[in-house]
């Protein structure tokens, strides 16, 4: 899961909180390498470019972390979302969102490189104990909408798998047990256990006490209002970075806080494919504080990246950051993801 992302010098942390994460993602038209165009100009936000290192091998890299296998099932089927959109949502917001998990299923090949499916095909490699990768294929399912707040406007852990229980229990939305995703996404002016405190998303399964079902979740906040200096970094500055001379940068699709959960959803679906129930891929021997494969990478987008940077991106012609295309045009803005098979960090737009 994903821990709250901190411009933190040591990006190899072994976070302590369960399946924990972070953020970031427009609608501007693409940089695309053709004969007549240049290739996207990349650079670091935070690091003069005369300074940035000339070996290009992916950042991250470690001989010290060791993510194993421990037996249990990966997301190998296509993979079935469900959202869950709790409180009030406007609609181009949910369309952002829905663009991004749909620009992951490697079937939307309209998007130019790098792009969503590139960046998930790190997260394919993990396999089960048969040797099956997990899908490429992500689908959204189905959706179920909660502008009462019927669970209140403040959320515990528990309490959210009663939004999922209420979900599953109102007829068309289905209970899919056997290769269905749950994604209960929170708006702005919903205030979660541990949010902005120590989390910024994270995921977990169900008790069949509350919901009936074991469902592999993720839950995700908008922290537009709450924490965007936290959650939606680096589209916000924390307070005590003032007079550092580092800037926020430019949202893809301009709004901070959307935009910031976009790479928190994907480090959350990053983990919850390859660790679903808490059994399978992770580094650590403690189940109930794993160091995962969204985890290992906090705060990483790019090629020289490590000590706090991010790492080179790409901007588009109005100045908006990214580091990956979509489909309808989209570009969004998020973290690596760690490779198993080369022991780094990997992303697609990486420059080697």
């Amino acid at each position: 899961m994903s821990q709250i992302p901190q411009p933190n010098p040591i990006l190899l942390v072994f976070f302590i909180a369960i399946f924990t994460f972070t953020i970031t993602s427009s609608s501007s038209s693409p940089t695309y390498q053709t004969l007549d165009l240049p290739p996207p100009q990349y650079f670091n936000p935070k690091l003069p470019p005369k300074t940035l290192s000339s070996n290009k091998k992916y950042e991250g890299s470690s001989d010290l972390v060791h993510v194993k296998y421990h037996m249990g099932p990966v997301l190998s089927s296509p993979i079935n979302i469900y959202v869950i959109w709790y409180g009030k949502w406007a609609a181009p917001q949910k369309l952002l969102i829905k663009d991004f998990l749909l620009s992951i299923s490697a079937s939307h090949r309209a998007a130019p490189f790098p792009s969503v499916a590139d960046w998930w095909r790190t997260v394919s490699l993990y396999t089960d104990q048969t040797g099956s990768n997990i899908s490429r294929t992500v689908l959204i399912s189905g959706e179920y909408t909660d502008t009462s707040y019927s669970h209140g406007f403040h959320l515990t852990r528990l309490t959210i798998q009663q939004v999922i229980a209420s979900a599953v229990k109102s007829a068309p939305f289905p209970v899919n047990h056997k290769n269905g995703i749950y994604l209960i996404l929170t708006s702005q002016d919903v205030t979660v256990q541990d949010f902005c405190r120590a989390v910024c998303g994270f995921h977990y399964f169900t008790f069949p006490s509350l919901v009936g079902y074991t469902l592999p979740y993720a839950w995700v906040g908008n922290s537009g209002k709450q924490c965007p200096e936290v959650c939606a970094y680096p589209f916000a500055v924390p307070g005590y970075m003032a007079g550092s001379g580092l800037s926020a940068l430019s949202p893809p699709n301009a709004d901070v806080g959307v935009d910031g959960m976009i790479s928190v959803i994907g480090h959350e679906l990053a983990e919850l494919a390859s660790n679903p129930l808490v059994n399978a891929w992770y580094a650590g021997e403690d189940p109930t504080a794993p160091t995962e494969i969204g985890d290992l990478c906090e705060g990483l987008y790019g090629t020289g990246g490590g000590g706090g940077y991010i790492g080179q991106i790409m901007r588009d012609g109005e100045g908006r950051s990214y580091n990956l295309n979509g489909r309808r045009k989209r570009k969004f803005l998020v973290q690596w993801i760690w490779s198993d098979l080369i022991k780094a960090c990997a992303g697609p737009n990486a420059l080697d």
